[in-house]
């Protein structure tokens, strides 16, 4: 079992930055793939980035490339989600979620572990 914990949420205005925070505790090793989802309100969970802890790659959403980077620090294992330019279609709950096994996916249906959310809001 893989227990996350998200955090570093919160209200900014468009054009701002905010950077979230996955904490990872319980069963961790380098093979998982970890990743960030967002849903906003009356709309479906979507991807907006993921990695593959052992170094296999990032993979972004369309919509966040170039503005949101997924980053890890190995020794806290800790997960990052840095959000810059932010807009307000960005705003909705951030969710961060994990896989066994090296998987490369953004179907969230493939993800074993979730925590809880954390909500972003962008005011304009």
């Amino acid at each position: 079992q893989v227990q996350l914990v998200e955090s570093g949420g919160g209200l900014v205005q468009s054009g701002g930055s905010l950077r979230l925070s996955c904490a990872a505790s319980g069963r961790t090793s380098s093979r998982y793939t970890v990743a960030w989802f967002r849903q906003a309100p009356g709309k479906e969970r979507e991807f907006v980035a993921s990695f593959i802890w052992s170094g296999g790659g990032t993979y972004y959403a369309d919509s966040v490339k170039a503005r949101f980077t997924i980053s890890r620090d190995n020794a806290k294992n800790t997960v990052y989600l840095q959000m810059n330019s932010l807009k307000p279609e960005d705003t909705a709950a951030y969710y961060c979620a994990a896989v066994y096994n090296n998987i490369v996916s953004k179907r969230e249906t493939d993800y074993s572990y979730w925590g809880q959310g954390t909500q972003v809001t962008v005011s304009s």
